[in-house]
């Protein structure tokens, strides 16, 4: 009988989708010859094979298919432990996820990489996973870097008019166009980060910018341990003796096509004494952010022109900077605070699985999106003519969808914490762990399990011999693909229900 008291959600409270009793919302299901063909599956049994494959993938949208077999066998005694070949499964392929960051390419996939972003950030910020628990008593600082302006944009005011116009002011730009919008923009405006005047509008120098962006950040770490090193009065060459700057960053767009950088900056003490080691006293998460503060404006970076037509710019950090000290020095526990180490990572998180598609809504191409992507195109096409073929801007068309960034979207320092790739090491030898014991009935050992998942080179006494050829990428077609999309939508309707229920027991 069930006897919690416990205020429980309804199913269908918020996540109408989740109740099993509720169909899955896929909306491209009602195309015409749709139901013969979900209906002759299900008679041959291939719908079965179908949910059994996508459950192996995570509901993945766009899956990788692969022919192959493999043989697995003992190293010590050269015994053959198990084979496989994918002629025996039902549809004569592998399905493995296709892993893409990008939520608008495939939910499924880049939840779990949002997942292993999170574990990374969080064991940088209150341990874990190899990470030592001491960490949490270093200064530790949430930065935002901006993107400085190329010309007046509309915007979300949070209830204000986007840019008032004062008392008879009738400027106009150049162009005849109005430097004033007194409209109140949604969030969700159409309008947003679309410049004023797109004339007006300094759109190369914005993908120039985005360009030489990972450079920017290069260079304030540099200038940043030169600061320290000043505060601290010790040499530049010798500050990793004294302490080393940590950090975990992601890059974010805006609605108006320009990235923001966030930022997560740890101080440790001596590099030699490890991931986490103590920070100097001498320099106090305030302190710290002092000098965030003073060296962000210092930090330019000189670019060439694309050709003879072009001028040399110097780029710089916008002045928007935005530092917030998440701990001075010591533990901070207090969940009334402004801002947690885990809403930080959870920010970061969530920030690593945008891209420019975001920009784009309910399909619908957003005119000053277009023009950047247009204006690096072009760019592209100019530095061909004028440069040599080893320079960086003759590769600006292959960013074009990034609107010319060309710097990972989730970057962290080499002892920050541990890395993505650990983490899905871990995860496939869990896997194996998990397989063994079920074909041993041995149970698995838990001691210590958690460092041997995550150790650099496990020991291991089985070998796996394989041989696979690519066959393709997504499933058999649109109708399998729809069904993917909505079990993954489903999947997550039912984690933020338990997340929701979760949060409820512990209310009451």
């Amino acid at each position: 009988m069930h006897t919690d008291t416990t205020p429980v959600l309804a199913a269908t409270d918020h996540f109408p989708g989740f109740s099993e009793d509720a169909p899955l919302d896929v909306p491209a299901l009602t195309r015409a010859g749709t139901p013969e063909l979900l209906s002759s599956r299900i008679a041959d049994g291939t719908m079965d094979a179908f949910f059994d494959a996508l459950a192996g993938t995570g509901n993945c949208a766009h899956p990788i298919r692969l022919a192959g077999s493999t043989t697995t066998v003992d190293t010590t005694t050269g015994q053959v432990l198990s084979t496989f070949d994918t002629r025996d499964l039902p549809f004569g392929v592998l399905h493995r996820p296709c892993g893409n960051r990008r939520a608008s390419d495939c939910p499924a996939c880049s939840r779990v990489y949002a997942r292993d972003t999170y574990a990374l950030i969080h064991a940088g910020i209150n341990g874990g996973k190899t990470v030592p628990a001491h960490v949490r008593d270093n200064p530790l600082l949430f930065v935002t870097l901006t993107a400085p302006s190329f010309g007046p944009v509309h915007g979300h005011r949070h209830g204000r008019a986007c840019r008032p116009r004062r008392r008879d002011d009738q400027t106009r730009c150049p162009h005849g166009r109005p430097t004033w919008c007194g409209l109140v923009h949604d969030e969700d405006d159409h309008a947003n980060g679309s410049p004023l005047c797109s004339d007006c509008h300094d759109t190369a120098s914005a993908v120039m910018w985005q360009w030489h962006a990972p450079e920017l950040w290069r260079r304030f770490t540099i200038a940043l341990r030169r600061s320290i090193a000043h505060h601290l009065h010790v040499p530049e060459v010798r500050l990793s003796e004294h302490a080393s700057v940590q950090y975990a960053k992601v890059a974010e767009y805006q609605t108006r096509g320009l990235i923001h950088f966030h930022a997560l900056i740890r101080l440790d003490g001596p590099a030699t004494a490890g991931t986490g080691s103590p920070a100097p006293t001498t320099l106090t998460g305030h302190d710290l952010a002092d000098l965030v503060r003073d060296v962000v404006p210092t930090v330019t970076v000189l670019a060439e022109p694309v050709d003879h037509d072009d001028t040399p710019r110097i780029l710089a950090f916008g002045a928007q900077v935005d530092v917030r000290t998440v701990r001075a020095g010591t533990r901070t526990d207090d969940p009334t605070g402004p801002l947690t180490p885990d809403q930080v990572a959870g920010y970061l998180a969530k920030y690593s699985t945008k891209d420019s598609g975001s920009l784009h809504g309910h399909g619908q191409n957003r005119p000053h999106i277009t023009a950047l992507q247009h204006q690096c195109r072009q760019m592209a096409q100019r530095a061909a003519a004028f440069h040599a073929p080893e320079h960086d801007y003759r590769r600006m068309h292959k960013w074009v969808r990034c609107l010319g960034f060309r710097g990972h979207f989730g970057t962290k320092s080499r002892r920050y914490s541990i890395t993505l790739g650990a983490l899905r090491r871990a995860r496939s030898r869990w896997q194996e762990l998990a397989t063994q014991s079920r074909r041993t009935g041995t149970p698995i050992d838990i001691r210590d399990l958690e460092a041997r998942l995550l150790a650099d080179d496990a020991d291991t006494t089985t070998q796996v011999i394989g041989s696979w050829t690519y066959a393709g990428t997504g499933w058999r077609d649109d109708t399998e693909e729809a069904l993917a999309l909505a079990t993954a939508a489903r999947s997550r309707e039912y984690d933020l229900w338990k997340a929701q229920r979760r949060t409820t027991r512990r209310g009451h």
